[in-house]
Formats: C-alpha cells, structure tokens, sequence
C-alpha cells in the first residue's frame, strides 16, 4: 500500500491509499477519485514531506514513524463505533429531508427558532450554505428517511 497527498482543483488536501503508483494513476486517469470536500475529479499529487529515517543508530522520537494501514477487522470497527456515534448524535435531531437548506438558512437568520436538524441538500445549496457563514456538516453515513423505515 503507498498514501499519496491529493490536491483538487478546489485546493482542498486529502490524503489517499493505493495498491501502486499505478493503481493511482489508473484510477485518477478513470475519473474515479473525488475530492470528499467539494466532489471534484480533476486531483493530482501535492507535495508530500518525505520520510527521512534518521542518520544512522540515532532515534528521533519527534517523528511519527509510518504504520502499516489498519486491519480490515479494526476498520470495520472503526466504522461501526462512528455509525452508533452518529445514531447517538441524531437521536435529538429531526430529519428535515429535503427542506434542510431551506431551515437552516431560516434558523441561522432568526427566521425560525434554532434546532438541531438533519436532512439532504444538493452540492450547490451546501456550498451556498457554507458561502453564507451558516455551519453545517456532512454526515458520515447515509440516513434511512423515516416515512421510509420498515
């Protein structure tokens, strides 16, 4: 495995795990990496800070030492402890679906009283969002409409 520092058109930084050199540079011609902030496939390499070990039997205890990635089993772990997270956190959340841009744009103006809620926005009503000063965030998993729940 070989992680490269990824650059979007945007200028957002993100950090990315291949097989190869090749597995990257195949996937990247393919259109198949994104930028997770804002979506986009035009990504390059960015600089990356080298791993230089230290001169010969000195230690320096001030740089982290590369590990092996994660086992299947811890990320799935992992996932699964974020998934009950975010289970927790929307617990005292109302899903909002499609009105969410809408709502937050009222709460964050003093046009409706302040909540905490969640729902979908397209790309362009996110970002709009974000251009106003209004926070909000993605969540890290899809949410199961209630009206459609079993």
């Amino acid at each position: 495995m070989i992680v490269f520092d990824l650059r979007c058109t945007g200028g957002h930084v993100f950090e990315a795990w291949f097989g190869s050199s090749g597995a990257y540079e195949t996937q990247r011609a393919d259109g198949l990496i994104e930028c997770p902030l804002c979506g986009d496939h035009q990504i390059e390499k960015a600089v990356m800070a080298p791993n230089v070990a230290p001169k010969g039997n000195r230690s320096d205890s001030s740089v982290p030492a590369r590990s092996t990635p994660p086992s299947p089993e811890a990320v799935k772990a992992a996932l699964a402890a974020l998934a009950q997270a975010q289970g927790k956190a929307l617990e005292n959340s109302q899903w909002v679906g499609i009105t969410f841009a809408e709502k937050a744009r009222a709460m964050h103006l003093g046009d409706a009283p302040e909540q905490a809620i969640h729902g979908q926005a397209t790309l362009a009503d996110a970002k709009a969002l974000i251009d106003d000063g209004i926070p909000i965030a993605p969540l890290p998993f899809p949410v199961v409409p209630p009206e459609t729940r079993n």
